[in-house]
C-alpha cells in the first residue's frame, strides 16, 4: 500500500486522558512507532505537543469524540496540521477495541492516506458559530417558557390564548402585567387592548375571567421576568453577531507596508471577493431567509465554498441528502444521513418560511412534492434545493432568482397539455387545438 504520510500520530481523545501512537518511517524503510498516554489539563497536552514535535510529525488525526476534542485541538492547532476525522469512517475491527488500538489504528490509516478530514472553521468563523448556536438556544428556551405561561394561565381558567392571537404582544403583555398586579377586574383588563383587539372586547372580557389565586400572580411574575431577561438576552446576542461580522468584513491593514508590497496587493483582491456583510445582504434575497437565519448559515459553512468540491457534497455535509443503500440490485432506505445538526434545523426551518410565499418556485416545489412523497419529505426537499441556490450564489456572487411558480408546468408544457388531454377524453369530450385556438365538442 503506497505510504502518503512518513511521519504521523493518531490519538484517543477521552475526557481525563489523551492516549497517543506516533508513528514514523525509519531509514531501513521499517515503521517505528510509539505509544504513551497523557493527561488532558494544559501543562498535559503542552508535554503532548512536544513528544509529537520531537518524531517532526507531519499531521495528526482524532476523532470527533463529544468536545472533548476541543482542547487538544487548541493547542496543537498552528503547530501541527491536525484533522478531524468521523468516528464511523474509522470503527475498529470487534473484540480489538482498546484506547492504545485505537490510536496505532488511526495513526496507520493516516500513513495510508485511508482518512478524509472533516471541515473546522478558522477561530473567528468558529466564535460566530458559538454565537449563533447559543442564540438558538435562547430562543429555544424563550418558547419553552412562554409554553409554561400557557399551561399556568389555563390552571388559573385564564383563556386569552384563546381570543388574542399573540399573547405576548402589546395588548397581552399588559393584561398579563395586570393580572400580575391583581387590581383591575376583568373589564379593566379587557380594556387594555389596543389595534384590532379592541373588536373582541365582550370576548376578552370572558377569557380574562377566571380563578386567578396569589400562587399563580407569583409563578406568572417570575416567568415574565425570564422571559424578559431572555430578550434581553438575545438581542445582546444579536449585536454581538453584527458587531462581530462587521469586524470580519474589514480587510486587513498589515503594519509596515509599502504601496508595491504583496501584502497591498493581496488586501486588494480581498476588496473584490465577497464579505461576511455582503454575504448575509445576499442571502437575505432567498425567500424565506431573514438576517438572523443568514447570519446563523453563514456561521456554519463559511464564505468559501472551494472547500466543498460540489453542491450535492455541501448538501451531504448538512444531513440534507438522501442516502445511497443499494444492494444486489435492490435500493433500500434512502434516509438521509447524519449531517451538521445545527445547519439542518436551521435549513428545515427557513424551508418551512419559504414553501408558505404564494407565486414562488420553492412554493411550488413543495406543494409538487407534499402531494406525492409527503410533507416531511417535501420540507427537505426544499430545505436542499435552497442549501443549493446558496452554495452557487455564494461562489458565483450572485443574487437569489426565483424561476416562478410555474416553473415546472413551463418546463414540460407539451408533456402537461398532452396530459390534460387525455385526461378530457376520459371524460368524453374531444379537443381540437389549432394555434391558440382551443374548440370544444361533446363526444
Amino acid at each position: 500500500m503506497r505510504t502518503v504520510y512518513k511521519r504521523c500520530a493518531g490519538l484517543d481523545v477521552h475526557k481525563k486522558t489523551v492516549v497517543g501512537c506516533r508513528r514514523r518511517l525509519n531509514g531501513d524503510g521499517a515503521w517505528e512507532s510509539e505509544v504513551k498516554t497523557f493527561g488532558t489539563m494544559t501543562a498535559d497536552l503542552l508535554l503532548l505537543l512536544d513528544w509529537l514535535l520531537e518524531w517532526e510529525v507531519e499531521v495528526v488525526v482524532m476523532e470527533s469524540t463529544g468536545d472533548y476534542w476541543k482542547p487538544v485541538f487548541n493547542l496543537l492547532e498552528g503547530n501541527l496540521e491536525v484533522w478531524l476525522v468521523n468516528a464511523q469512517h474509522v470503527k475498529q475491527v470487534p473484540g480489538r477495541k482498546t484506547d492504545v488500538k485505537d490510536a496505532e489504528w488511526l495513526a496507520e490509516l493516516l500513513s495510508y492516506g485511508l482518512l478524509k478530514p472533516s471541515f473546522i472553521p478558522e477561530k473567528p468563523q468558529r466564535d460566530l458559530r458559538d454565537l449563533t448556536r447559543y442564540r438558538v438556544t435562547l430562543v429555544q428556551e424563550r418558547a419553552r417558557v412562554i409554553n409554561r405561561v400557557q399551561k399556568l394561565l389555563e390552571n388559573a381558567n385564564i383563556k386569552l390564548a384563546s381570543v388574542a392571537t399573540d399573547v405576548f404582544g402589546v395588548s397581552g403583555r399588559l393584561m398579563l402585567a395586570a393580572l400580575v398586579e391583581g387590581k383591575q377586574n376583568e373589564a379593566e383588563m379587557a380594556a387594555l387592548a389596543k389595534g384590532r383587539l379592541r373588536n373582541k372586547l365582550p370576548e376578552l372580557e370572558k377569557a380574562l375571567t377566571g380563578i386567578v389565586r396569589e400562587h399563580h400572580r407569583f409563578l406568572l411574575a417570575q416567568q415574565l421576568a425570564h422571559i424578559d431577561f431572555l430578550d434581553e438576552q438575545i438581542d445582546e446576542i444579536g449585536q454581538e453577531i453584527a458587531h462581530r461580522a462587521e469586524t470580519m468584513s474589514r480587510p486587513p491593514h498589515p503594519p509596515n507596508s509599502t504601496p508595491e508590497s504583496s501584502a497591498d496587493k493581496s488586501a486588494t483582491a480581498d476588496e473584490t471577493r465577497l464579505n461576511w456583510t455582503q454575504a448575509i445582504q445576499l442571502l437575505d434575497t432567498i425567500p424565506g431567509i431573514d438576517q438572523r437565519a443568514a447570519e446563523g448559515i453563514l456561521a456554519e459553512i463559511g464564505l468559501e465554498m472551494n472547500r466543498f468540491t460540489t453542491a450535492n457534497h455541501l448538501t451531504a455535509w448538512a444531513g440534507l441528502a438522501p442516502g445511497n443503500n443499494q444492494s444486489g440490485g435492490k435500493r433500500y432506505s434512502g434516509r438521509t444521513r447524519k449531517g451538521n445538526q445545527a445547519l439542518r434545523t436551521l435549513m428545515v426551518q427557513v424551508a418551512h418560511a419559504a414553501s408558505r410565499k404564494k407565486g414562488s418556485y420553492l412554493s411550488a416545489l413543495y406543494g409538487r412534492l407534499a402531494a406525492r412523497r409527503g410533507k416531511k419529505r417535501a420540507i427537505i426537499a426544499v430545505a436542499r434545493s435552497i442549501l443549493v441556490s446558496i452554495f452557487h450564489m455564494l461562489q458565483r456572487l450572485e443574487v437569489y432568482q426565483d424561476l416562478g411558480a410555474d416553473y415546472f408546468t413551463q418546463r414540460r408544457k407539451e408533456a402537461k397539455v398532452d396530459y390534460l388531454l387525455r385526461q378530457l377524453e376520459k371524460l368524453g369530450v374531444s379537443i381540437q387545438i389549432e394555434s391558440a385556438q382551443i374548440q370544444m365538442s361533446p363526444g
